[in-house]
């Protein structure tokens, strides 16, 4: 219809820092453990000003490869950044170690989309897919970590598997690549270090 116009109306809260942790620890246990049948989403969609691809794939190791590792590689290359990364995409099925079922997951989990309205968790701004829940529990700590509260009451509702220490800098590597690809050769040094810290996995 001509002169025809569109409007998105969302719910206004009053969003905290401070609250619930362990309530919010619980919640995302209860997303991850939604589960779907394969990895990816229906559609791509962003990660911050990044395209993410989400083409469905029914192995994990060949998703976080092509669809997440890969492009966020190709693009630093393409923006002048030289990498030695073939070495974790050769040796993933090693650096991975598990193979998880696929979880739906928040996948931009930093403390800057979780608040808490009222004292009650709000989470926010995904860059929603299936996928290891691990990798939302890993990007909470790549700046600076929630709580304790938060990882344990996560851990009594989903305990994580073994080796999830390790894998945390490998599923790292793709939120340090985009904000290398995003924001710059500031963060070219911690793509680095997670990069000498996999290959030392591998020794």
């Amino acid at each position: 219809m001509a002169g025809a116009q569109a409007y998105l109306v969302i719910e206004h809260l009053e969003l905290h820092q401070e609250g619930d942790f362990a309530a919010l620890g619980a919640m995302l246990a209860r997303l991850h453990g939604a589960a779907g049948t394969r990895y990816g989403w229906s559609r791509d969609n962003y990660i911050g000003a990044t395209e993410q691809e989400n083409a469905w794939a029914e192995e994990w190791p060949a998703f976080f490869r092509e669809r997440r590792l890969r492009p966020q590689i190709a693009l630093a290359q393409r923006n002048g950044f030289s990498l030695e990364c073939d070495f974790v995409l050769d040796n993933l099925d090693k650096l991975l170690g598990h193979g998880p079922r696929p979880s739906l997951l928040h996948g931009d989990l930093w403390s800057g989309n979780a608040g808490f309205h009222r004292g009650e968790p709000v989470l926010f701004d995904p860059a929603v897919y299936y996928g290891d829940r691990e990798c939302d529990l890993a990007m909470t700590e790549l700046f600076g970590g929630f709580p304790a509260d938060f990882y344990a009451s996560y851990a009594k509702e989903l305990p994580l598997d073994a080796g999830y220490g390790k894998r945390k800098h490998l599923y790292n590597l793709y939120h340090l690549l985009n904000h290398l690809n995003i924001f710059g050769g500031g963060y070219l040094g911690q793509v680095s270090s997670t990069l000498g810290l996999l290959r030392s996995f591998l020794q």
